[in-house]
Parts: structure tokens; sequence; C-alpha cells
């Protein structure tokens, strides 16, 4: 007999499924899954994920991810991407809108009035590079940091005014550039 617990996210895997989208581990079990919103640490300070533990995308956005994960590879065999959230269900987007509506935050959220976001539809993910040892390589701010630090627009301006270090500013090079490989992979 399943636990409460255990059929309850099931149920979030069938669900998943049934949307067409794809579990990322079953793609390419070297792309790490850590969902920050499993945990009370993040900007809204309470789980958010109580019945969904793995990643899960649409498929064209799933294989650009493996990709993504092999252009990482060839560039630094020891570096594996992180997964921090990816498809994301509609009762989750409800409750991160209700954190930020009515603040100056409200920018970083969808609202789920108006049909959420990329993530509700398998087609965003928060992702990051972590080094052999399984640590995370640091960007300059937390993964779901709702401010300027995070854009990557004025990223020199932020070294300059010491919000990031340059070490900071090359991972996220780094990170953009594997993203960035796709393009040309697809054209």
């Amino acid at each position: 007999v399943r636990s409460s617990a255990a059929s309850d996210v099931y149920k979030r895997q069938l669900y998943m499924d049934s949307l067409g989208l794809v579990n990322i581990a079953e793609l390419d079990s070297s792309i790490t899954v850590k969902l920050m919103y499993t945990q009370a640490d993040n900007f809204t300070g309470e789980v958010l994920y109580d019945d969904l533990s793995e990643a899960y995308l649409h498929p064209d956005a799933a294989y650009a991810l493996v990709k993504a994960q092999e252009a990482l590879k060839q560039l630094h065999p020891s570096y594996n991407l992180v997964v921090y959230d990816a498809a994301r269900p509609m009762s989750v987007q409800k409750k991160m809108w209700n954190v930020v509506k009515g603040t100056p935050k409200y920018k970083y959220v969808s609202n789920p009035n108006r049909g959420g976001g990329l993530h509700n539809y398998g087609l965003a993910v928060d992702i990051s590079i972590q080094d052999s040892l399984g640590q995370p390589l640091p960007m300059g701010t937390k993964v779901d940091h709702l401010g300027i630090e995070a854009h990557i627009t004025q990223e020199s301006e932020l070294v300059r005014n010491g919000k990031i270090s340059e070490a900071e500013r090359q991972n996220r090079i780094l990170l953009r550039r594997v993203m960035l490989s796709l393009i040309h992979i697809s054209e």
C-alpha cells in the first residue's frame, strides 16, 4: 500500500506525463535536479512543491537542455548543469503571485490570471552550473533573487559597484555561453 505522500507524487508524475512533459532525469541522468521550491529557502519562505520532486519540461526544452549539458561537458568535463526549477503547476504560480502582487517585485513573477508564464508550460528552466564536488558555481545572487543584481544587462556595472564579483560574472558568462551554443547548433 502506498502512503498518501507517495500517492500524491505518483499522481503528479502521471499528470506531468499526461501534459506531454518529459522527465529530465530520464533523458540525461548527469544533469542534477535540486528543485528549490521543495524547501522553504526561497523567496516565498515556504515549501511550494510537496508533491513534485522531479524536473519536467516540454520535449523541445528538455532536449535543448541535454544539448546544453553536452556543450558544458565539452568545455568543462567535470561540471554539470543543475536544475532548480522547471515545469511549474499553476497552483504554485498562484502562491508565488500572491507573495509579490502589490509590491515592486511583481514584475519578476508571471500573473497566473493572465495565463502564467513559460514555467507553467514546461518551456522555462532555472539552472546553474555545479563543479566536480557538486557545489554550485557562485553567480552573485540566489537562484530566485528578485532584483537588479540578477539582471544580465548591467553585469559590468554590478562588478564595478561591488554587487557581484568578476568571478561571478565569468560564471554567468559561461552559463550563457553554454545556453547560447544551442542557437548555433539549431541553425
